[in-house]
């Protein structure tokens, strides 16, 4: 019934003067009226899970009516993908700069006062395509700015220039060793029902630099100022990133299961015309300020006891710390346990380890959804 257009985009230039390019796919939809959808993958090198999601996506949206147009950008960031050292690929952070893939978006910092004041006498759908056609002018003259940009900002404002072109972002990434889950904003916490993912991180209104919060923090703002000035209406634009278990890996068969919740919140929010019903299992959140980093209290080699995605009672162990230079005596072997209650969600990927390194992070005071 559907069929994606294949294209792509280029995001900038290698030092051999070649273009470094996206490809793109394009589902057009039949409804000018429904939510439009940008859906980005592998931004981190090794977070590959995200490309057979979005193959098994497109392969389901071919026998479904699509009525909103998605835009879908696998391989986005052709440069981390491909700085590889021996058998592990490295790009979660710019080799150049030193600054995390996803945290280089642009925080526009529009007078948002000034700019209502100028647009309010317009309808809310004329508001929204002015105030949307003002972010991509400000990613575009970001790119264009007389001193120039990194190379990573570059990619970053690229991909973000699609984004704010959505009424829908989705931003599929994995952890190191890690359990599906989901960051939500707080205005949005309903719509975590529909993806198949059983852990729900809820983040703030606010902008850290990831591509979620650079995709609804704009709108939240605009919102808050109609709201001040007697204006209601809801945030018009929906962001997450979708944790997909660990990097390094393809599953195609987990891939279907998650391209399938996908499909679900599509449907509730009308992109396609089906029908599609949430998977029937047990979803669980935390707010952000309840999800801790668990750092190495000194250096060694790890035995990772807690499995990521299963409750942890207080007081059992989370990790086992082995010093070989230490043998003979009784701090050779030390258990590490922690003092609340908690889900590890993710841990990290080396079993050696400098002191202070993050080795979990974990939810506490977990509610269910």
């Amino acid at each position: 019934m559907s069929k994606a257009i294949p294209s792509s985009i280029c995001v900038g230039e290698l030092a051999t003067g070649q273009a470094l390019t996206i490809p793109l796919y394009e589902f057009k939809g039949a409804d000018m009226s429904a939510p439009s959808v940008y859906i980005q993958a592998n931004v981190h090198g090794a977070e590959v899970q995200g490309n057979a999601v979005m193959y098994q996506l497109m392969t389901l949206l071919e026998g479904y009516e699509v009525l909103g147009d998605i835009r879908l950008a696998p391989l986005a960031n052709p440069l981390g993908i491909n700085q590889k050292s021996g058998e592990f690929t490295l790009g979660r952070f710019d080799p150049i700069t030193g600054v995390n893939w996803n945290r280089e978006y642009f925080d526009h910092n529009i007078d948002l006062t000034t700019w209502y004041t100028e647009h309010q006498h317009l309808a809310n759908d004329a508001l929204f395509k002015a105030y949307r056609a003002t972010l991509v002018e400000s990613c575009q003259a970001r790119l264009n700015q007389a001193f120039g940009v990194t190379t990573g900002h570059r990619l970053a404002v690229s991909l973000q220039s699609m984004a704010h072109q959505a009424d829908i972002v989705l931003d599929l990434h994995t952890g190191p060793k890690s359990c599906k889950h989901l960051y939500c904003p707080e205005y949005d916490i309903d719509a975590a029902r529909f993806f198949s993912i059983p852990y729900t991180l809820v983040i703030p209104n606010s902008f850290g630099g990831a591509m979620d919060e650079a995709a609804f923090c704009p709108w939240w703002r605009l919102t808050d100022v109609a709201a001040k000035h007697g204006r209601e209406f809801t945030v018009p634009v929906s962001a997450f990133t979708l944790e997909l278990a660990s990097q390094e890996r393809i599953d195609l068969a987990d891939a279907l299961v998650d391209a399938k919740g996908i499909l679900v919140y599509l449907s509730y929010r009308g992109v396609i015309r089906e029908k599609v019903e949430p998977a029937d299992m047990a979803r669980f959140g935390c707010y952000l300020k309840d999800y801790k980093k668990f750092h190495a209290p000194k250096a060694g080699l790890i035995e990772y006891c807690a499995a990521v995605g299963q409750p942890l009672k207080a007081g059992l162990p989370l990790v086992n710390i082995l010093r070989m230079d230490l043998y003979g005596s009784d701090q050779a072997l030390e258990k590490v346990c922690l003092p609340v209650d908690c889900v590890p969600i993710l841990h990290f990927a080396s079993a050696s380890v400098h002191q202070g390194t993050e080795l979990y992070k974990v939810m506490t005071n977990v509610f269910t959804l």
